[in-house]
């Protein structure tokens, strides 16, 4: 079952798509019939969104200073909340924003995620010179049982949690990882020069093509939380 399966959007409700990027998924849901509300704290993500989508509502909002009260039947978020490192500001948001047994639906990356590229980072950039550190990871990667604690917390009755190993291969062939290390991972790399990064970037790419370059193509190992809850009445 796909997430928007599990959102079971119906119509007339009203669902906030939380970081909605271009859009497409806010599109999808609104072909159910009901209403969407697309937010992102990327500007140029919102303004492609607003062009390609221009019937649809989408506003520059940070997912962590959510303001609304009891506006929303649903709150839907895909690939989105492992990017936020203050979770309980979310939940709470999130919350907040949802009428009395509205549900919470959302897929983001779980404990273990890319767990194999990190490690690469890491030791990659300690042979270079530049020790590990933690402030320079960028995300947020939960247990179930950490994440639905501050789920239950906040106010939710949790109704599913799964954690789902997911290999994923990356575009562009041999160039996938470099790519991907580039759009995903540059807080990793901040202040060091250019020539410099291709050397490390080239020393990460080494470390794991044995572990996930496979027929040409680099193997992603992600792991996805999956979660829904309702909030309780």
């Amino acid at each position: 079952m796909d997430l928007l399966e599990l959102l079971d959007p119906r119509i007339g409700e009203h669902i906030l798509d939380l970081g909605c990027g271009t859009g497409n998924l806010s599109y999808k849901i609104t072909n159910t019939g009901a209403e969407v509300t697309g937010i992102d704290h990327a500007s140029t993500m919102i303004k492609r969104a607003s062009q390609t989508y221009p019937g649809l509502n989408f506003l520059v909002i940070d997912a962590s200073k959510l303001a609304w009260k009891e506006q929303f039947d649903a709150v839907f978020s895909n690939a989105v909340l492992h990017w936020i490192k203050q979770p309980e500001k979310v939940i709470s948001g999130v919350c907040r924003a949802l009428k009395p047994g509205g549900r919470f639906i959302a897929e983001f990356g779980g404990k273990g995620n890319i767990d194999t590229i990190i490690t690469a980072i890491d030791q990659a950039l300690d042979a270079a010179g530049y020790p590990k550190n933690k402030t320079l990871n960028p995300w947020y990667f939960p247990s179930i049982s950490e994440y639905g604690m501050l789920l239950e917390t906040q106010g939710f009755e949790l109704k599913l949690a799964t954690l789902v190993e997911r290999p994923t291969p990356l575009t562009d062939g041999d160039k996938g990882l470099n790519n991907w290390l580039r759009m995903f991972a540059g807080e990793f790399f901040k202040g060091i020069s250019a020539s410099e990064q291709i050397h490390i970037m080239n020393d990460i790419e080494s470390r794991l093509r044995p572990k996930l370059f496979k027929n040409g193509t680099w193997i992603a190992d992600y792991k996805r939380i999956r979660i829904v809850a309702n909030k309780i009445k």
